[in-house]
């Protein structure tokens, strides 16, 4: 089931984002150093779509999507004892859902490198990198998918 986040679960997704990442094994020097890339905001739940995925009232994982065209893909992380059970597909849909209902053609995004198989399951391509705003010579891939 989806739901829309509320303004007051900014501290609990910021957390799972947190762990989601870390999931994929950096250490805690990076992860300290990233924290900001990690961050959800109230504001942000109260200006973009950010949806929950739950199950048996257990936060699966979630997106958020910044409205425009192309759509931007900010956020999608999910609890590391789900990833690989078919809820980031779930997400993704979701996500891309949102991103068509609202007019895009299209829909970008920073992905982690790790996920990048999965992201190119879902037929997004890479079309650039993003340097990292923490991390000198780091380069996020930057991928799109049309949503014609």
């Amino acid at each position: 089931m989806f739901r829309r986040a509320k303004i007051e679960e900014a501290e609990f997704l910021t957390g799972l984002t947190r762990r989601s990442k870390a999931y994929w094994g950096y250490d805690a020097d990076f992860m300290r150093v990233v924290a900001g890339d990690l961050t959800v905001t109230p504001s942000a739940i109260k200006t973009n779509e950010v949806w929950i995925l739950e199950q048996d009232g257990n936060v699966l994982g979630f997106h958020q999507v910044k409205l425009g065209d192309p759509a931007w893909l900010e956020d999608l992380w999910l609890e590391p004892e789900v990833i690989g059970k078919g809820h980031g597909r779930q997400l993704w849909e979701h996500a891309v859902s949102i991103a068509r209902s609202a007019g895009a053609l299209g829909m970008e995004f920073n992905a982690e490198p790790f996920a990048m198989g999965f992201y190119e399951r879902m037929g997004a391509v890479q079309v650039g990198d993003t340097p990292s705003r923490y991390i000198p010579g780091r380069k996020l891939p930057l991928m799109r998918i049309p949503l014609e």
